[in-house]
């Protein structure tokens, strides 16, 4: 029976991850914000000011919904078992080819708790 609440609950938690949906937004060029790997292109930072006034517009999103939305993060950091980030640069970051890097890049971070729900959203060039 525990075996079989088990797999229920799996199935559950799969079926709502695969269901997301993209989310809205706003003026935000997604087109241009996927192209813009690592912010190489200098496409997304075009895009500051309307990222500032929607990003809270995201808070309680899924991982899936935010990778259908803005493409895949430019880098995921495992904090430890119970939170994670994506990170999309803004500004042309170290992995960008003839770019010398003199301070750390805009960047937006998504946190994501336990269950992969967005619960912060920063536009930083700290690191977590």
């Amino acid at each position: 029976m525990r075996n079989l609440l088990s797999l229920v609950m799996g199935l559950l938690i799969w079926t709502s991850f695969s269901c997301s949906s993209p989310l809205d937004a706003g003026k935000i060029n997604l087109e241009n914000w996927k192209a813009d790997r690592y912010g190489c292109k200098g496409l997304r930072i075009q895009d500051l000011e309307e990222l500032r006034a929607i990003k809270n517009n995201f808070l309680g999103a899924d991982n899936q919904a935010l990778i259908k939305t803005f493409g895949r993060p430019d880098r995921v950091d495992l904090m430890d078992k119970s939170q994670s980030f994506f990170f999309y640069f803004l500004e042309p970051s170290k992995e960008c080819d003839g770019v010398e890097i003199e301070k750390e890049p805009l960047r937006v971070l998504f946190r994501l708790n336990a269950i992969s729900k967005v619960s912060e959203v920063t536009i930083t060039t700290l690191n977590p």
